[in-house]
């Protein structure tokens, strides 16, 4: 244990790896059947007098009956719950035995769905088996639009015996800063049996270098209850910042239970804590045309614009999901500049390892709450009663965690209520909602901003998207802008009139890496091609061949074979995420009253099985471009570029003639805490000959924290009479000549331009392997042409520091590289070389 059933019968050959090929077709009856599972331990002795023994469940998945030694001790029917359950009663001496029997989550809970349907005929429901509203069970198992249905069962978190005399429960160390940065720490916790004599409690504060900052000790009726630690303000204790804006400090919090007869320790508890000031601002915009409210995160008084991604579980089978990877996975967010990630609610409450990695990496956490994409049975008395001990849980166990910044009750549940036309009207805030048709409402606005604020100090929000009015609110909360790719399917291009005050969630799908595609394809030749059976199979987006053909036919052209569908889609989906997050970060405009966005999390970092799928890495780690294209976006100094055509006409009565005036708008974002003079230089060059029509330079001052506009440059007809003209400008500091951000805008849609050929780009990429170590070394780019969409892969799985990059003549680009290996080898593409038409 821990132990997933799947993962079980794979590995003794009985079922095939549902990742490969049709094989999840092959592993349904999986989720269908009842599964047993047997242990056996031996104890040397039982228990002595005063000592109770527990049996500690910390995830059984999902409907579970457990015997000790034949005796039922007990019945579990919610995968998010831990139990504690008395095992003196059914310990023997010598040999024992466990068992634990999990019945079908899937026909319990069609059962569940049936008894319920004499109330309501239609459950709305989008992805997955309706009866999965009825199931306590990471909703995503049931199959998702980016995810095999994959039905599991086990006790998919560890399952132990504890035997104590007494021992702590409900740890609370609660660090605070106040809104001038004063630190302080007050602990609280109870006894299992505080009736014990003898029993004294020690606590300590221990800085991040191992130093001990505060001891104290408590006897008697005083070792439970709360304690507090006023925390020196000349830098007792340093704060906790986002990635990228300083360090993120961590203080163990501890406890030991004594013995002060004996000296022995009885029990001891830990926390790591960081100290920091979190809020969520809802201010009204300086400019006097925008209405609402901001949406924004503000950490140790510093207003900030939160770049991040939605984080979805990175298995379909959890415990195949290491500690290592969730490391990896959440350094690949930070060294993209991400600074949040979303915990989204039809997954799980995630392992330790993820939440502690936030913490150390300085990455904030959306944590939704397990409520996706339905109407749930918030009705029935079981059903609640069932979510508060698990709402309850999760927010103990979560709350002190720095990384943790905002509680949701649910995923786009009151865009069903919306959508499916449910009895909820926004403005009734006094309505017996459990009697409507939508009654998990009286949880999310009423049930769990209780139980958030009792046991936390996290900022609650009802739902996501949520504003209090329509969900589409643009001016208020938060927003999901699915109009590109799903809805009205709009240009990606438009994405920065699309957006709210805060976008938690956006995106467009893109192929994972070839590598990756070879895989699942499992040597089946048969099926290289993009519009093969398997690859449809691993793509679960409804309608996904009829938006991708749209997003690509309309933007670029594309050749036929496999490796050119992966490209075309990657660049799509890269130039898109470019699209979105600049236009977003562009109205960052400084201070708490000029946020008119404030935050937007792309829809998703990461894959659950090896798939095409709206995320920008993919199930092995391989990045795709779009990371690359954020990462560049959400850099700490940033360009951002937009090209656009204004068409005039002499009077209001004639149509035939007009004339067409095109325009670049250049903005910079610079997110440093401190003003920063740069020199901006921009340049226009010929897309087919290379020649410089145009450069200027000039020096600027960059406002801290915010985006500036730089200035608005028109194109002149002249310039593009016999080519086009592709507009290229860096952000270069003024001393060292550092080049700290490029951009290059392109005439678009790409697929008009005529690009220059091959040998008259004369691409120039070098590998330099250092001299220090041969597993490393630097990519060198350069070109004689631009350069659109240039993607570097190695033949070996590397890291690489960039990618998908734009180039322009004299501006060699450099791209460190890490993890080669003796036969590594480079491979590339850009858009117009001889396989992109």
């Amino acid at each position: 244990m821990p132990s997933m059933i799947h993962e079980e019968l794979k590995v003794a050959g009985l079922i095939p790896d549902f990742h490969l090929g049709l094989n999840e077709e092959l592993v349904q009856w999986v989720g269908e059947a009842e599964w047993i599972y047997r242990c056996e331990f031996e104890l040397d002795r039982l228990p002595e007098d005063g000592e109770a023994a527990d049996l500690v469940f910390e995830g059984l998945d999902t409907f579970a009956t457990v015997f000790l030694n034949g005796k039922k001790v007990l019945e579990s029917s919610n995968m998010f719950l831990s139990h504690r359950v008395s095992a003196l009663p059914s310990l023997r001496r010598g040999l024992n035995t466990l068992y634990l029997t999990f019945h079908s989550s899937f026909l319990r809970g069609r059962e569940l769905e049936e008894r319920a349907l004499g109330r309501a005929q239609h459950w709305p429901c989008w992805n997955g088996d309706p009866s999965r509203l009825f199931v306590r069970k990471a909703g995503y198992g049931y199959g998702w639009d980016w995810g095999p249905c994959v039905v599991t069962a086990g006790p998919y978190r560890p399952v132990r015996l504890e035997v104590y005399r007494s021992r702590i429960i409900d740890f609370w160390p609660r660090a605070h800063v106040s809104d001038s940065l004063e630190a302080s720490l007050s602990l609280s916790w109870t006894v299992s049996d505080d009736t014990l004599p003898g029993l004294a409690a020690a606590a300590r504060l221990v800085s991040p270098r191992g130093v001990a900052l505060r001891k104290t000790s408590f006897e008697g009726a005083a070792c439970a209850g709360e304690h507090v630690w006023r925390l020196d303000g000349e830098g007792e204790v340093e704060l906790w910042w986002a990635a990228g804006m300083g360090e993120q400090p961590l203080y163990e919090v501890a406890v030991d239970l004594v013995d002060m007869h004996t000296g022995a320790v009885l029990d001891s508890v830990s926390r790591k804590v960081g100290f920091r000031r979190l809020r969520v601002v809802r201010a009204p915009l300086d400019d006097p045309a925008e209405s609402g409210r901001t949406f924004l995160f503000e950490l140790n008084g510093v207003p900030l614009f939160v770049g991040g991604s939605n984080w979805i579980p990175i298995d379909s089978v959890v415990t195949n999901a290491s500690r290592d990877r969730y490391r990896r996975w959440l350094e690949l967010a930070r060294e993209g500049n991400q600074t949040m990630v979303r915990v989204w609610g039809g997954g799980l409450y995630e392992d330790e390892a993820f939440y502690e990695g936030c913490d150390e990496l300085g990455l904030l956490v959306w944590q939704d709450l397990m409520f996706a994409c339905g109407s749930y049975p918030a009705h029935l008395p079981d059903f609640r009663a069932s979510v508060e001990t698990e709402v309850t849980q999760v927010v103990k166990r979560l709350r002190s965690h720095a990384c943790v910044a905002l509680i949701a009750g649910n995923n786009e549940d009151y865009q069903i209520a919306e959508a499916e036309g449910l009895e909820y009207d926004p403005t009734n805030k006094d309505g017996d909602w459990l009697r409507t048709n939508f009654p998990a409402r009286e949880l999310y606005e009423r049930t769990f901003p209780r139980i958030v604020s009792d046991y936390s100090d996290v900022f609650y929000w009802p739902g996501s998207p949520w504003a209090g009015k329509s969900t589409r609110d643009l001016t208020e909360g938060d927003v999901h802008v699915w109009d590109v790719w799903h809805g009205s399917q709009e240009p990606y291009q438009d994405y920065h009139r699309l957006g709210g005050r805060f976008v938690s969630e956006f995106g467009m799908e893109g192929a994972p890496d070839v590598g990756t595609i070879d895989y699942f394809l499992d040597g089946d030749t048969s099926q290289l091609f993009p519009q093969s059976r398997t690859l449809d199979a691993h793509n679960k987006a409804a309608g996904h061949e009829r938006r991708l053909a749209l997003y690509v036919t309309e933007n670029i052209r594309s050749g036929t074979t496999l490796e050119d569908y992966v490209y075309a889609t990657q660049f799509v989906q890269a130039e898109a995420m470019a699209s979105a997050f600049g236009g977003w970060r562009r109205k960052f405009e400084g201070g708490v009253g000029g946020a008119k966005c404030a935050g937007a999390l792309v829809w998703q970092l990461n894959d659950v099985w090896p798939t095409t799928s709206w995320s920008i890495v993919d199930f092995f780690l391989r990045p795709k471009p779009a990371y690359f294209a954020i990462k560049r976006t959400l850099a700490p100094m940033a360009l951002g570029a937009r090209r656009y055509t204004v068409r005039r006409f002499p009077d209001r009565f004639s149509a035939a003639e007009h004339i067409d005036e095109t325009f670049v708008d250049l903005w910079a974002s610079n997110m440093h805490l401190s003003r920063r003079r740069v020199v901006i230089e921009v340049e226009a060059f010929e897309l087919r000959s290379g020649r410089r029509v145009h450069r200027e330079k000039r020096e600027v001052e960059l406002g801290e924290n915010r985006s500036t506009e730089l200035q608005t440059l028109e194109v002149p007809s002249a310039w593009e009479k016999e080519d086009a003209v592709v507009i290229a400008a860096r952000l270069v500091e003024p001393e060292s000549e550092e080049v700290l951000a490029r951009v290059s805008v392109y005439p678009e849609p790409f697929k008009y331009l005529s690009f220059p050929s091959p040998s008259d780009v004369n691409l120039r990429i070098t590998l330099h392997r250092s001299r220090s170590s041969s597993s490393t070394g630097e990519i060198r780019v350069a070109a004689d042409r631009p350069v659109k969409g240039l993607v570097l892969r190695t033949s070996t799985d590397t890291k690489l520091s960039d990618n998908f990059l734009d180039l322009v003549p004299r501006d060699e680009q450099v791209v460190r590289v890490d993890g080669l290996e003796k036969e590594t080898k480079l491979e590339w593409r850009y858009l117009g070389d001889e396989h992109c038409p």
